[in-house]
Formats: C-alpha cells, sequence, structure tokens
C-alpha cells in the first residue's frame, strides 16, 4: 500500500507546478486556468462517495484498479492535449475516477487489526509526505524539456500504480455482495454522498463540530487558493537572479521546499507542540501563521528568493498544522463509530473548498490586481482565526492528536 499510495502522490504532485502554466499554452485565461482545478474538484465530490459504496460491493482491489487507470487516462489526455478543451476533459475523467486514497484506506482497515491501524495509516501520511516533496521537483525539472513531458511521467507512474495493485495486492478473501463496510477512521474517512442532505444536516446541526467543520472549510479554502493560483501568481510577480520570470520550474523547486519542510513539522513538531499548549491554542497559532505568510507574499520584493524562502516556513506551519490538528478534533467531537463518516465529510468540505477557491484567484489574477491575490487565503484565514476564537469556549481542552491522524498532510 506504500508503494502505491506513493506512485499515487507522485503522479499526482508532478502536474502541481505545471497545471496553469500549461492552460496557458492553448490560450486559456488565468480564470479559466484556476476552473480546471474546479472542474476536477466538482467530479471527485460527486464520484467518490459512488466508488466507495461499490467497493463495498464488489471489492477494494477491482475498484481501486478502476480508479487508477480512470487517473492514468487522465494524464495520457494531459499529455497528449492540443487543445484547452482536452486539458478540461482529462482533469474531469481523474475527477470522476478519484478516490486512490479513500480505498487504499478501505483495503487497509479491512486487512489489519484495530490495534496495528493506525501505523497502517501512519504508513499514507510518509507517502504523502515524500511525494509532496519530490513530484513538484520533479514536475519543475522536466518542464524546461517540454511542458506536457510531466503529464506523460504521471500516467507512467499511474501505469506503475496499476501494475502494483495488480500483482502485489492480494485480492479479497470474501466473495463480492458481501464484504463488509470499512469503518475508515484514516485521513480521508468515508464521505456519505454529495447529496446525502440528512447525513450532512445532522452532523452540521451539532455546535461544536459545525463550528470545527467552518475552520476546516476556511483553512482548505485558503490554501486551495493559494496552491491553485501560485504558478500564475509567480509568473506575473516574481523574477529570477537571471531577470527572467518564474517558469514551472522555479514554482517546483519552490514547493519541494515547502513539502520538506512539511515532513519536518509533521515529523514530530506537531505531536510534541500540542501536547505542550493543546491543540485549540495550536489552532489559533496555525491560523496566525497562515495569515501572515499569505499576507506577507505582496511585500516581497520580486527577485529576493531568501524572503519568500522564509515565509514559506511560516505558512507551512500555518497549513501543515492546521489539517491534522482540525481533523483531529473532529474525531474527538463524535463517537468512535462516527469517525468515518465525520472525516469523510471534512473530505467533502475540501472539494467544495477545491471547487469555489481556484476561480476566486484566478479571477484577480486576470485582472492584474497582484496585491489582492494573496489577500485573499489571508483574510480568508482571518476569518477561520475569528471563527475559532468566537468558539474556543464550545470545545474542551484538547487530547493528543488521535493515533494515524497527525501524520496525514
Amino acid at each position: 500500500m506504500f508503494l502505491i499510495v506513493l506512485v499515487d502522490v507522485l503522479g499526482f504532485t508532478i502536474v502541481i507546478p505545471l497545471l496553469g502554466l500549461y492552460a496557458e499554452r492553448f490560450g486559456a485565461s488565468p480564470l479559466t486556468a484556476t476552473l480546471i482545478v474546479s472542474c476536477y474538484a466538482v467530479s471527485s465530490l460527486i464520484s467518490t462517495p459512488i466508488i466507495g459504496k461499490l467497493s463495498d460491493q464488489f471489492g477494494r482491489r477491482p475498484l481501486l484498479l478502476i480508479s487508477q487507470a480512470g487517473t492514468c487516462a487522465g494524464f495520457l489526455i494531459l499529455g497528449a492535449s492540443s487543445a484547452l478543451w482536452m486539458v478540461f476533459v482529462g482533469r474531469i475523467l481523474d475527477g470522476l475516477t478519484a478516490g486512490n486514497l479513500s480505498l487504499a484506506q478501505a483495503y487497509i482497515s479491512d486487512h489489519t487489526k484495530p490495534e496495528n491501524r493506525a501505523k497502517a495509516f501512519a504508513v499514507i501520511g510518509i507517502a504523502f509526505g515524500i511525494g509532496f516533496m519530490f513530484g513538484p521537483l520533479v514536475g519543475g525539472v522536466l518542464g524546461k524539456y517540454g511542458m506536457h513531458y510531466p503529464f506523460l511521467l504521471a500516467a507512467s507512474l499511474s501505469a506503475l500504480s496499476m501494475f502494483c495493485t495488480y500483482t502485489l495486492l492480494p485480492k479479497e478473501e470474501k466473495k463480492p455482495g458481501v464484504l463488509p463496510v470499512a469503518e475508515v477512521v484514516g485521513p480521508g474517512g468515508k464521505r456519505p454522498s454529495a447529496f446525502d442532505v440528512a447525513t450532512y444536516t445532522n452532523y452540521f446541526g451539532r455546535p461544536e463540530l459545525r463550528s470545527l467543520y467552518l475552520q476546516f472549510f476556511l483553512f482548505t479554502f485558503s490554501f486551495s487558493a493559494f496552491i491553485s493560483g501560485f504558478a500564475l501568481y509567480a509568473e506575473r510577480r516574481f523574477v529570477t537572479a537571471a531577470g527572467h520570470a518564474w517558469t514551472a520550474t522555479e514554482v517546483g523547486y519552490l514547493f519541494a521546499y515547502s513539502g520538506l519542510i512539511g515532513i519536518l513539522w509533521q515529523g514530530g513538531a506537531i505531536g510534541r507542540l500540542v501536547k505542550k499548549f493543546g491543540e485549540i491554542k495550536l489552532t489559533f497559532v496555525a491560523f496566525i501563521a497562515s495569515i501572515v505568510g499569505y499576507g506577507v507574499i505582496s511585500l516581497i520584493p520580486n527577485d529576493r528568493i531568501l524572503p519568500l524562502a522564509l515565509v514559506t516556513i511560516v505558512s507551512s506551519f500555518g497549513h501543515g498544522v492546521l489539517r491534522p490538528v482540525l481533523t483531529s478534533r473532529i474525531t474527538q467531537a463524535v463517537g468512535r463509530h462516527e469517525q468515518g463518516i465525520a472525516i469523510g465529510i471534512s473530505g467533502s468540505l475540501s472539494s467544495l473548498a477545491m471547487m469555489m477557491a481556484p476561480p476566486t484567484g484566478g479571477f484577480l489574477l486576470e485582472h492584474g490586481w497582484l496585491d489582492g491575490w494573496p489577500m485573499v487565503p489571508a483574510a480568508v484565514s482571518l476569518f477561520g482565526l475569528l471563527v475559532a476564537l468566537a468558539t474556543r469556549n464550545r470545545t474542551p481542552a484538547s487530547a493528543p492528536p488521535a493515533p494515524g491522524l497527525s501524520s496525514a498532510p
């Protein structure tokens, strides 16, 4: 499972620095380029719960293969694109077959004893950390030689992941139709259907959960707005020592550096900070770090790398801490039998944020409002801080993060 998840994450993160810049090659405006991210998010919001239910009925392994095949086909279409509509089709196809992580977690939950699941889910967190460090770096370097090469490499990695799944992953012993529904308590949870109004109403009807979900949505919105538009922003805002505008290569280097910092934060620092300060105080500090990290970018001279590197440390602390800490608090606000659904709802909120946030930044970039672009994630993070402060007395003092969640990216 480590190999399968690592290869999948590498394929996904390879394209992060390139997608917006790649779309510009086909005449896309910044707003249109960011809408590509939204299309993927909408597709995955609808499809992921359906794929999860099908895997309950027919088995994790066959649905995982289908999901990986869709990802591979999507990357191939991106690499072979000759028009903008093909870029959209590639991302939509990938989104419609999304669910690799949730299926991997469900397989682990099915085939490990409860006392061993924390270690197994931690492996997924490690794979994500490695992927987010090396994927952007590889994508940025390959982008020098041709914008389509990283997408073809991502497709090859997806094909390799399919091969690993088919040859290394044991088949489920239970017959199709009687596979038990796993109680998934990993980083991705078990998503309810996008149209399951009763379940969402139930969980959002609880004041403590509603506050935490709102904070999680605002965190994800700010992070999505930043990550989806940074390449386009950097292309217009920063220059190298040689005097040329930033390309996918420079963006890839910065994302790889941010991934490395994230691994250091999550490699043990979060657990120690939680024990010393508690999760509620740490939430406040992480939102403040996000506000500063995003907001200060507009003040950095366009040719200075060191200030940008320092700001990246601050912002990576913000989003590196908020996801696992808020996820942990969500799991503590519900019974153990509800944790899978509770975390799954946070995954749906992530997809919703990824759908709404990118066009917001894309609109500002399209109109040349460069100073206003980083203010969007900063302002949303400020809103998240205010919500956390306003509702701090509703939540009890927090225990250490739930097992296996602090390593989630």
